[in-house]
């Protein structure tokens, strides 16, 4: 016996998703199609453009920082748009170059940055390309007195503006047993095409409250004010000075007024009680005392053997703690250095140059 066959209803028939997708691909008109088509080619043809300039512009940066001997990669990006139709025509429109950190003899460059426009490309492709020339190459470098505080502040030097060509340099330097200031001012100059180059004035130590030494020739040791100050009301301290006759002659004391007022009390208050006195004592050379009088010295207040180190340190010892210099590296040729000046960040010089190759080999001079 056989029982007959249910039919199914057409409710419970599963409806196939593939076949209305394909039902609404055949509702989309062929020219939307077509638009569709060329927009992804024209991503995907973006998408690969990037990618190759983002490789090119790593394997620009692994080839600088050899070629050039680099501590650190540089930053280079690469301009226009699309890039392989740039490297087909062997031409790129720009490129700009950031190097940090470049050694410049006893100072570091916080940061070259270099914008080179008008590159031909050197090599047969699809070999890899061997070598590239800028017409015009621009930017600047900046020597940041973070990094001269860093690297010349043994002695705790520290380097700021002082106006668009000269740093102020101060800071602090063992003397004797005793913490002198320095104090400095250096004048930037331009050395050459590269380099950079300074010379030192205004060059002085404090030891406070007791003297100040001033390098040179002639050398200068000079009262502090406080102790001028405490000087001329110390009836001793005055006398002794006064009995050296080179000193009273600085203090516009005439010898017999000098020598009478080293036992007159009147003639003595006459002297110090005249208008300007103190600041004459402050203006007084006290050099000659070191080696002649130290004994005068110490009746004063100033101590023989802090004033004997401070007139054995030389001019240029004292100079080359605060003096720098900087040269662009030898492996950057064709660039030169101009507009030099000095701002709150560091000292900043404008770059250029013209037909500077990379990598070109014999192409270089073509």
């Amino acid at each position: 016996m056989f029982l007959p066959l249910s039919r199914q209803s057409p409710q419970s028939v599963t409806p196939d998703p593939h076949r209305k997708v394909h039902r609404g691909l055949a509702r989309i008109p062929r020219t939307t199609k077509v638009a569709i088509g060329v927009l992804l080619g024209a991503m995907l043809l973006v998408l690969v453009d990037r990618c190759a300039v983002m490789y090119a512009e790593k394997r620009a940066e692994r080839t600088l920082q050899h070629k050039l001997g680099l501590a650190a990669a540089p930053k280079v990006n690469i301009h226009g748009f699309p890039f392989l139709t740039q490297v087909l025509g062997k031409h790129l429109d720009g490129v700009d170059v950031t190097v940090p950190d470049v050694a410049a003899g006893r100072v570091t460059l916080a940061r070259v940055r270099a914008e080179a426009a008008d590159i031909r490309l050197f090599g047969d492709l699809p070999l890899p390309l061997d070598g590239a020339k800028a017409a015009q190459v621009d930017g600047d470098v900046l020597l940041a007195f973070d990094d001269l505080n860093r690297e010349l502040g043994a002695s705790q030097v520290t380097f700021r503006v002082l106006d668009r060509a000269s740093v102020r340099a101060e800071g602090v330097l063992p003397v004797a047993g005793r913490q002198a200031r320095i104090h400095a001012v250096a004048h930037i100059r331009r050395d050459g095409d590269r380099g950079v180059a300074t010379s030192v004035s205004d060059m002085r130590l404090d030891v406070p409250g007791i003297a100040t030494y001033r390098p040179g020739r002639p050398a200068r040791l000079r009262l502090h004010p406080e102790a001028a100050e405490r000087i001329s009301r110390d009836k001793k301290k005055t006398r002794a000075l006064l009995a050296v006759e080179s000193v009273a002659r600085q203090l516009g004391v005439a010898p017999e007024a000098a020598e009478q007022a080293l036992w007159d009390d009147k003639q003595l208050r006459r002297i110090t009680k005249r208008p300007g006195f103190t600041d004459r004592l402050t203006q007084a050379n006290l050099v000659d005392l070191v080696a002649d009088r130290p004994e005068t010295l110490e009746q004063v207040g100033v101590d023989p053997v802090l004033a004997r180190a401070l007139v054995r340190l030389r001019a240029q010892d004292l100079t080359e703690r605060v003096a720098f210099s900087f040269q662009l590296p030898k492996q950057v040729k064709g660039l030169r250095l101009r507009n030099i000046t000095v701002e709150r960040e560091g000292i900043r010089a404008d770059l250029t140059g013209a037909g500077l190759a990379v990598g070109a080999g014999r192409h270089s001079g073509g």
